[in-house]
């Protein structure tokens, strides 16, 4: 036991340097220096970690660790010989540029390599400290935290950037907001680009289900403590497989991401002005997806060369729509389809009418529909001699009144100039954000179910009845309790955030713009009257706690502060307050 605590603390000890070389490496220029100490040190930190990672592996006993150890090996192995195959084929050139060419490839091992053990250590978090909700939003703050950091470094701006400006930007992304106080494509290089793209990642999968699906891979079960660590933030309704449903999660991502990226590729192949398109399409599918908003145009979607692109419009939307309704909306219909497929090609299976689509799916597709297509009806007549005029055909003025209904739920592009809205417009878009995306998403708003319940429960009790029935099911009366209280406290956070604006913003800021700004950064959207890039310091913590809340839930951490209350197995005599 002595032996393995003191490899563990060595191999925090190479978690440190890891994280210092990684720092190093891509937070400071070297002007092609390929041929520096660091880049040497590099290579030779790549082989000490393969030694190490072996030894580990044949001293330890237990078989997580000796898992750990292997997965470490085959990732270290694989680095050494991608760059041997490398060097080999550029064997007749200078040192300089081999080194210039296997650089990249330690670079990236080893950044993957840290994440591999940061999630690891995450997870030994929650197996010692195992209240989700609480994990949960010290994930999120951490993560929060560390990302301004990586922001500040010299290679990742252009011109530097404060703490405050980098904090908001790292909030934003990883809460999936897209609300910007500089601007993403010339505040930003190719590196911070790239840290604001995994922190939207992270931030949208949710820190939880990546950490749940290396400990997945790294165990292969799954005890009853960390299934309920994980089954809240997934939406899982089992302990059993619970793991196996987050890694399912990250495939899913991952891979609508990757078709959703070559789509937007094969869309901007003739935009000249668009030098980079490979990283475009990855940076715009993921923050699509996880219904981010951030875009490394600075006119976003709204920009003269992509603006009537209606193919990347269209793609655009139906990532932003798959990402807001949420992987088990997605997995539940491929249940449907894959049932049935199966009955029909297998004529021996018996067939028996089972209830697959859940009430929850239903009340969610139902509720998106009749909100995109309202949504769609309302701006395409309110915009249609207003901002649509842009667009001269018809199927122009379609796609750009459904990309309006479709971004405030909660994704946040442009692809018009909304500080030239009608005013019902503007207030119908502050609606449609506040309610948002679904739950279990990467959306944020109060989300479609609870704006359901919500509306069901005003029909149920003015009509007398003392429950809600849809679809033949009663819908329990915690569900019902648990959407007002989600309600009051949505209203609650943004009142508190638009008095506080209007007090730290200049005399004579119009309320208009204030609470439009208060309810995108609550609801995570991204949405703006250009007013987040003029907010003042004082503004601009009081928008990073209204992100933070917003897309944390502050019902989520009042549970974790308050569940483990002693549970009152007695009741008082119950009383009837007077409502009118």
């Amino acid at each position: 036991m002595e032996k393995e605590s003191l490899l563990n603390y060595l191999y925090r000890f190479f978690d440190i340097i890891v994280l210092l070389f990684i720092v190093f490496d891509f937070g400071y220029d070297f002007e092609e220096n390929y041929n520096s100490p660091h880049v040497i040190g590099l290579i030779f930190l790549t082989i000490g970690l393969l030694a190490f990672n072996t030894f580990k592996f044949l001293t330890f006993k237990y078989k997580s660790n000796k898992k750990v150890a292997l997965v470490n090996m085959v990732l270290i192995t694989g680095m050494l010989f991608a760059s041997g195959i490398v060097a080999i084929l550029n064997f007749n050139f200078p040192f300089d540029y081999i080194l210039q060419k296997v650089k990249p490839i330690f670079e990236g091992g080893l950044i993957f390599y840290f994440l591999l053990r940061l999630l690891v250590l995450v997870r030994h978090i929650y197996d010692i400290y195992f209240n989700p909700a609480i994990v949960f939003v010290g994930s999120f703050m951490i993560l929060a935290l560390t990302g301004g950091f990586l922001l500040m470094l010299p290679s990742a701006t252009t011109n530097g950037i404060t703490f405050t400006n980098a904090l908001f930007t790292s909030a934003s992304a990883v809460c999936v907001t897209g609300l910007t106080v500089v601007d993403t494509s010339s505040a930003f290089t190719i590196v911070g680009q790239s840290i604001i793209l995994v922190l939207i990642q992270l931030g949208g999968i949710g820190i939880l289900t990546f950490t749940s699906f290396f400990a997945f891979f790294f165990r292969g079960s799954s005890s009853f403590k960390e299934g309920l660590n994980t089954k809240d933030f997934i939406a899982h309704e089992g302990l059993k497989d619970v793991f196996r449903a987050a890694l399912n999660v990250v495939i899913f991502t991952i891979g609508v991401e990757a078709v959703g990226a070559a789509f937007i590729y094969s869309s901007i192949l003739d935009v000249a002005t668009i030098e980079n398109k490979f990283f475009f399409s990855i940076f715009h599918s993921i923050s699509a997806f996880c219904n981010a908003g951030f875009s490394i145009l600075s006119a976003g979607l709204y920009d003269e060369a992509i603006r009537f692109d209606y193919f990347l419009q269209w793609i655009i939307m139906t990532l932003i729509v798959l990402g807001g309704l949420g992987h088990n909306i997605v997995f539940n219909f491929y249940q449907k389809i894959k049932t049935h497929v199966v009955e029909l090609f297998d004529k021996t299976i018996i067939h028996k009418k089972i209830r697959i689509i859940t009430l929850n799916t239903q009340i969610v597709i139902y509720t998106t529909i009749f909100l995109l297509v309202g949504g769609f009806i309302f701006l395409f007549i309110s915009e249609y001699n207003n901002t649509l005029l842009e667009h001269h055909s018809i199927f122009g003025k379609i796609t750009a009144a459904s990309f309006n209904a479709v971004t405030p739920r909660t994704a946040g592009f442009n692809a018009v100039d909304f500080t030239q809205m009608n005013v019902p417009s503007l207030l119908f878009i502050i609606f449609l954000m506040w309610i948002g995306g679904s739950p279990a998403s990467t959306a944020g708003g109060i989300k479609t179910s609870t704006f359901a319940l919500a509306t069901l429960n005003i029909f149920a009790v003015a009509s007398g009845k003392s429950r809600i029935q849809l679809f033949g099911r009663r819908i329990s009366s915690e569900s019902t309790s648990r959407a007002f209280a989600i309600l009051c406290i949505s209203l609650i956070t943004i009142g508190i955030s638009i008095v506080a604006l209007l007090i730290f913003e200049p005399k004579g800021t119009p309320l208009l713009t204030v609470a439009f700004e208060c309810f995108s950064a609550y609801s995570t959207v991204g949405l703006t009257l250009n007013f987040t890039p003029t907010l003042t310091e004082p503004s601009k913590y009081v928008l990073i706690a209204c992100m933070f809340i917003g897309r944390i839930g502050m019902l989520n951490l009042m549970v974790g502060l308050l569940r483990r209350m002693n549970h009152q197995f007695y009741e008082y005599p119950k009383e009837n307050i007077l409502i009118n």
